[in-house]
């Protein structure tokens, strides 16, 4: 992995093994289908799946209720640092 080249799999919720605070703080962004996300929580490219964010619904514990859809992943830093 080259520091241009965002993990294989990063999720926003803190609880997770694949929370990362210090990629996060960089800036991810996500295509998804083709298709620009920005409601993404978790995702996978070698996998090829997302988990997007349902509205503004939480579940019993207060986190965002979210689906899985499965299809072409393409993660990039945003921002000054993403560029060369």
């Amino acid at each position: 992995m080259t520091d241009d080249t965002p993990p294989d799999r990063v999720s926003n919720n803190p609880a997770s093994p694949f929370y990362d605070e210090a990629v996060l703080r960089r800036g991810i962004g996500i295509r998804f289908k083709g298709v620009e996300k920005t409601n993404v929580e978790e995702y996978c490219i070698s996998e090829s799946w997302v988990r997007m964010v349902v509205g503004k619904t939480v579940d019993r514990r207060g986190m965002p209720l979210t689906i899985k859809a499965t299809g072409p992943v393409v993660a990039y830093f945003r921002g000054p640092e993403a560029e060369g």
